[in-house]
């Protein structure tokens, strides 16, 4: 696996290296020892799957209030997303800002997304299959989330989403 830094502490892509050969190839996704070696949080509590039907579906911005705040580590497994992680960690030199990413079948990244950040995706294919690993249970009393089109966070999108709950469309703005 290869680390990459994003610019945002506590935010980590990571590149898997499959290895292949004449039957397809094998891969690496998780090894407690790099992440901790890398500084991530190694713990897995919960593994959560996201299957989405159309393109343009926005899942997010969700977040959990600690004492239930979570790292996870997002992958797409089917399909394409655009991949987003905003700091709310109002101590870090990165608060308010936000990172963005393509996670696909094809590209294999994934995000390591560290405690103190609200999490996001938009679907850009029919179809897509999202796969989580959680350092902590959920906890719907601590279930928080912000409206994806803040404009003071202005993430850019790459399109504009057609299929989003209720629930997502009434988060509100963050509070600077």
């Amino acid at each position: 696996m290869i680390f990459r830094q994003t610019g945002l502490d506590g935010l980590m892509l990571i590149e898997v290296e499959p290895i292949e050969d004449e039957r397809g190839a094998f891969a690496r996704t998780f090894d407690a020892d790099e992440w901790e070696k890398h500084g991530l949080a190694a713990d897995v509590v919960q593994c959560n799957l996201s299957r989405n039907r159309a393109q343009w579906t926005l899942r997010g911005m969700h977040y959990q209030e600690p004492p239930h705040a979570e790292a996870k580590l997002v992958r797409c497994s089917r399909g394409a997303i655009y991949d987003v992680a905003v700091d709310l960690r109002s101590e870090s030199a990165t608060f308010r800002r936000w990172f963005g990413v393509e996670l696909s079948d094809e590209n294999g990244l994934m995000l390591h997304i560290g405690e103190g950040f609200a999490h996001g995706f938009l679907t850009l294919t029919d179809v897509s299959e999202v796969a989580y690993q959680m350092s902590a249970r959920y906890d719907p009393a601590a279930a928080r989330g912000v409206r994806w089109n803040d404009p003071a966070i202005a993430v850019a999108w790459p399109g504009e989403p057609v299929v989003i709950s209720d629930r997502d469309r009434g988060f509100p703005d963050l509070e600077w």
